[in-house]
């Protein structure tokens, strides 16, 4: 797969906030499609001794003015020549659906250029990169996508309104055809772990349809959880756990 150079963009604004230097190992969050790193204002800054980094791409929030990445290979390439410094310590890196493949292109860039690679990478709601591109946001148009925006927006709290739809809209659709460009004609593999994450009521991204990680990792667990595809931003317990279960014990 070839990978595009990365955006020349404003290198303070990749996270959030800045690490914490007292941090004992550090959780990298991406946000799902159409979303900006507030997505986590229901997380806890701190799972325990393990800190809570968020992960923001341009074109939202802050960066809006800044070109969209376009590709996951772009976005992971950019944060290979950020993120060194904060990889001093066990880490690891989530995302849900949308979200989660970035982690896994970045691990993978990571990896080619002798960099430290993260503990555990955890794949929530999201298909294998050889089984995809997988999701039923992909085939809808933008009215349809507009409605699914409404939900996305309940769902973390905001009020939907028709400004605001049309606002993120451009962004949900930049982020979903970022999407079907990642097409991995094979299972390639990664040199550590990951947890593929179900959720059971989850309609969207089944469990069944994710036995394909076995295949990019020698070291892949599953863990089937309670709640709908959305039940993530609550940040439940049950997911907290999967985070500490690898990183507390290394950190």
């Amino acid at each position: 797969m070839k990978v595009t150079s990365p955006p020349r963009v404003n290198r303070q604004r990749w996270l959030s906030r800045k690490p914490d230097p007292s941090a004992a190992a550090r959780l990298f969050c991406f946000p799902y499609s159409g979303c900006s790193a507030s997505m986590y204002s229901q997380w806890p800054r701190w799972i325990g001794q393990i800190e809570i980094c968020l992960i923001q791409p341009p074109a939202r929030q802050k960066r809006i003015r800044e070109p969209h990445y376009e590709t996951y290979e772009a976005l992971a390439a950019a944060l290979v020549e950020y993120l060194p410094p904060y990889l001093d310590r066990p880490f690891a890196f989530f995302g849900h659906c949308g979200g989660a493949l970035p982690g896994v292109e970045l691990t993978r860039q990571l990896a080619a250029a002798g960099l430290p690679l993260p503990r555990r990478v955890f794949v929530s709601s999201q298909v294998a990169p050889h089984d995809g591109p997988y999701g039923r946001l992909l085939d809808l148009n933008a009215d349809q996508l507009g409605e699914e925006l409404g939900k996305i927006m309940t769902n973390l709290g905001v009020e939907p309104t028709a400004e605001l739809i049309e606002m993120s809209l451009e962004l949900l659709i930049q982020d979903l055809e970022a999407n079907k460009r990642y097409k991995v004609a094979k299972p390639f593999y990664l040199p550590t772990g990951i947890t593929a994450i179900g959720w059971y009521d989850d309609s969207e991204i089944p469990m069944d349809r994710m036995n394909g990680w076995r295949e990019v990792s020698e070291d892949c667990r599953y863990a089937l959880l309670e709640g709908d595809h959305f039940r993530f931003l609550d940040a439940p317990r049950a997911l907290l756990d999967e985070f500490e279960r690898d990183l507390a014990s290394s950190a």
